[in-house]
């Protein structure tokens, strides 16, 4: 009897240090992401994927791509139900520091050691940390909102890249006097036409426009608010946009064919966009037909016009507090921002966000785009991205309603404003 108890005991024991064998031993890690088909990030994710998995066949990456629009709401939705992934995206900033003050993330300031940190210019690494610690690395681009334009179409009119409004709108004029829509735009997903509000709002108020409302030492019906929505109905009545405009779809490229199809001269779009347009169509950038400028400057505005509107690091991967295998996910993320990974966005037409790639850029376009970040005296992350979830989603509505004449601009400044007061408990 006591012979058969004790080796009963020893069974059991070995059965659950197996048990535990085999569980550590085949480790899935959930990531979480917008990296879909059409994503120009993509390959170079899926790229790592393959990399760590065949250096770590014992660990899978379950990559659940979610389209841009709805991964806010997944994200969030999966946080407050406790059903989050081991790995997830932000765009940093507030979209990150309201998961970590709600001790959702863990923090990856144990790992940072001076070789991790080395991989990164150190602007790229800010909008990962809150209070100072590290809760998100940056992994995929350094982007940047500029004009792209038809080279070709400007100079067949006289035309040169304008640096002030007065100029811009003189180019707009000419495009519609000849039958060319002057700015292709799909405002459908909202975040498109944010970028000329954010423009404008920064060429009129300067940075502190914005700063001064969010922090509430100022507001968000403040003037230059109210005076950029009055230049984008301004710019929609003249005619400088597509008809229809907000039920235009960004994410199957109905904008960027209009550019392709000799029918619109200019673009307002991230840099990731010269990705994009040199897979769908490689001969207008191989025959020197694309160029880009800044966004025009304002008489008596505050605004500098070197400035820029983007973010530094572009999408930033966090480990949950709920993963739990956090080593493993951290041995990932370094995978997600080693050198062959940076090399591998290069080759896509991306800006990384990682060191030891920049002599490898000899795209001419993106080495200008490079140059332009460099010598931008500011810049402004999206506006949807800076803001809280609520507020965010109010900015976007009500720029949106801008476009289509739905709200004048002082009714969008004073919705976004008493959003704004709700959601600080003022």
């Amino acid at each position: 009897m006591k012979k058969s108890f004790v080796l009963l005991v020893i069974t059991l024991c070995l059965g659950v240090v197996f048990s535990n064998m085999v569980l550590a031993d085949n480790i899935t890690l959930t990531l979480w992401d917008i990296r879909t088909e059409s994503d120009t990030s993509r390959p170079a994710v899926k790229d790592a994927i393959a990399r760590f998995e065949a250096a770590n066949p014992n660990i899978k990456i379950k990559h659940v791509p979610i389209t841009n629009d709805n991964y806010k709401t997944k994200i969030r939705t999966a946080m407050a139900a406790n059903n989050e992934p081991d790995i997830f995206m932000t765009w940093g900033s507030s979209s990150l520091e309201k998961y970590v003050n709600n001790n959702k993330v863990y923090n990856l300031t144990e790992h940072m050691d001076s070789d991790w940190l080395a991989r990164f210019p150190v602007a790229a690494l800010e909008l990962g940390k809150v209070d100072g610690q590290y809760y998100g690395v940056p992994v995929t681009n350094m982007t940047v909102a500029l004009v792209w334009y038809r080279k070709d179409l400007f100079n067949k009119y006289g035309l040169k890249p304008p640096k002030t409004y007065e100029n811009l709108l003189n180019v707009v004029e000419t495009f519609k006097d000849n039958g060319i829509t002057p700015f292709t735009l799909a405002n459908k997903t909202k975040w498109t036409g944010s970028m000329y509000f954010v423009y404008l709002v920064d060429r009129i108020g300067g940075p502190d426009a914005f700063k001064n409302a969010l922090n509430r030492t100022g507001a968000f019906n403040d003037e230059p608010f109210i005076k950029a929505g009055k230049v984008i109905q301004e710019l929609i009545k003249i005619g400088a946009f597509p008809k229809g405009v907000n039920g235009m779809d960004e994410d199957t490229a109905q904008s960027r064919a209009m550019l392709y199809a000799d029918k619109a001269a200019m673009y307002l779009m991230g840099s990731w966009t010269l990705g994009s347009m040199n897979n769908e169509n490689p001969e207008l950038i191989n025959n020197g037909k694309i160029g880009f400028f800044n966004f025009p400057a304002f008489k008596d505005g505050k605004g500098d016009p070197s400035n820029l509107i983007g973010t530094p690091g572009d999408n930033y991967y966090s480990i949950t507090q709920k993963c739990r295998y956090k080593d493993a996910a951290v041995k990932f993320l370094k995978y997600l921002t080693d050198q062959p990974m940076a090399e591998k966005l290069v080759e896509i037409g991306n800006i990384p966000p990682l060191n030891g790639a920049k002599d490898k850029i000899k795209d001419p376009i993106l080495k200008g785009v490079y140059e332009q970040i460099q010598k931008a005296a500011y810049v402004q992350l999206w506006y949807d991205q800076s803001l809280p979830l609520e507020l965010a989603q109010v900015h976007l509505n009500t720029t949106q309603a801008l476009f289509g004449l739905q709200m004048t601009p002082e009714e969008a400044a004073n919705k976004m404003e008493a959003a704004a007061k709700e959601y600080y408990g003022e």
